[in-house]
């Protein structure tokens, strides 16, 4: 009898191999552009001091955050050293101002780690789960121009993805917050409250974004409650009609026109960024949850998946590491969610299965041969073709029924007339197709499929 059964905790996910390859895969062509636009890699660890970690934060974060205590007890009351990281920000904060007089600025870095969260189980909720982030953090300042240039890197990510046509959606904090001063609005506690609401408005509708605004936690006039609805409701179609827009709101308070000069600015640089006009446009609900954006923020929605909601979000905020120096580190960055992303892109159709990354099997024909079967996959590898070796005796029907299911696309049969002839006979199980090649072309000719099959777009199953 089995000690316990097998299972794994809620909220994780854990794949099968071939599932496991999409999903690398996946994070392989995050990394690649990242690292295109310039960003160096950074890692750091899994657990942080609780009071560095939790220096800003406290409520709904603490309770989410996964505390971590050592073999032992702790006197009651005590709260443990350390604690897991429930996202990448805060560890990048203590990073930067750790590191800060080794570090060259403007700072750019990409970080693709698990976080952990407590979340509550339910569908799509994880409790571990993978960011991909990436910031630009500046000393003492940083120019707009880098908010303009993240757009160009999440247009250059979604759309070697390959998961349809996707809006990367902009706004400025300074812009609606100016709006919301004119209207009379000028606590910083109701203007976070309000921005919080206004952000639901693409999930909740505005019937109900509006009701929740003249109810009584909120108390606004319904008068002054219409003129935030027509502001947040500007959406633009086009490049020339953003720009409109913005024009006819380069008035009230100074904060709202500064919010205007540099939401056209960053327009005027995505563009120049080689975005084009139809994968970015404006839309001034978009707030952004999380307290520390001050100026720009992004969203990121699939076009024909909006139920998938957004795909890729960030802004620009003030003062990244003001907790932990006394220097002023203002940066702007995005973070893609790729555990939430996968499953809903999976669940949508979108990703499948992907074949193996073992690329050819060579088969056991006579045992007697394995010196032989072992020097051609030798060959193989040395050409940069990931290759298995059947090194157990088993029938030729099985071996191919084994290739099959584990998505090993190339076949390779080594017997008596092969050897004889010098040949290696080759079935191609994704094309269902066979031929004999010789052998000293076979790493070239295997090469040449599998160029192919990568730029017609082959991989997924």
């Amino acid at each position: 009898m089995p000690a316990a059964k097998p299972r794994t905790m809620p909220g994780v996910l854990e794949l099968l191999p071939l599932d496991q390859v999409a999903f690398q895969g996946m994070l392989d062509t995050i990394r690649r552009n990242f690292e295109r636009y310039g960003f160096l890699p950074v890692e750091t660890p899994a657990m942080e001091f609780t009071d560095v970690l939790l220096t800003k934060s406290g409520g709904e974060t603490e309770r989410q955050v996964y505390f971590v205590q050592s073999t032992g007890s702790l006197e009651q009351g005590e709260r443990p050293e350390l604690a897991l990281r429930f996202d990448l920000t805060v560890p990048l904060a203590r990073y930067v101002a750790e590191h800060e007089r080794e570090l060259s600025f403007p700072f750019r870095r990409y970080q693709i780690q698990r976080v952990y969260r407590g979340e509550r189980a339910q569908r799509g909720r994880f409790r571990e789960f993978y960011q991909c982030d990436i910031d630009v953090i500046g000393k003492d300042h940083l120019s707009v121009r880098y908010d303009a240039e993240l757009p160009a890197v999440i247009h250059s990510v979604f759309r070697e993805l390959a998961i349809g046509p996707f809006t990367i959606q902009l706004n400025n904090r300074k812009l609606i917050r100016g709006c919301f001063e004119g209207l009379g609005i000028a606590d910083p506690a109701r203007q976070m409250a309000v921005l919080r609401e206004v952000d639901k408005l693409d999930k909740r509708g505005a019937g109900a974004v509006r009701d929740t605004l003249t109810g009584t936690d909120y108390g606004i006039e319904p008068a002054t409650v219409e003129r935030i609805m027509r502001f947040v409701e500007t959406r633009s179609r086009s490049h020339a009609q953003a720009l409109e827009q913005l024009a006819a709101l380069d008035s009230g308070s100074e904060l709202q026109r500064q919010g205007v000069a540099e939401l056209r600015e960053v327009l005027t640089l995505v563009r120049a960024f080689g975005v084009p006009e139809t994968a970015y446009a404006l839309n001034l609900s978009i707030a952004r949850g999380l307290d520390y954006y001050t100026g720009t923020v992004y969203e990121t929605t699939l076009d024909d998946h909006p139920q998938v909601g957004s795909i890729c979000s960030g802004g620009r905020y003030e003062n990244l590491a003001g907790q932990y120096t006394s220097s002023h580190l203002p940066g702007v960055g995005i973070s893609i969610g790729a555990t939430r992303l996968y499953w809903q892109l999976r669940e949508a159709g979108l990703i499948r299965t992907a074949d193996s990354t073992v690329q050819a099997l060579v088969t056991q024909m006579d045992e007697a041969e394995l010196p032989r079967y072992l020097e051609l996959a030798t060959m193989l590898r040395n050409a940069g073709i990931a290759t298995e070796v059947q090194l157990e005796p088993r029938k030729l029907a099985r071996q191919f029924q084994y290739a099959d299911r584990a998505g090993i696309r190339f076949v390779l049969v080594l017997g008596s007339d092969e050897i004889a002839k010098g040949t290696v006979t080759v079935k191609d199980l994704r094309k269902q197709d066979q031929y004999e090649v010789r052998r000293e072309e076979l790493a070239k000719a295997l090469r040449v499929e599998i160029e192919q099959a990568v730029v017609m777009g082959a991989g997924t199953r």
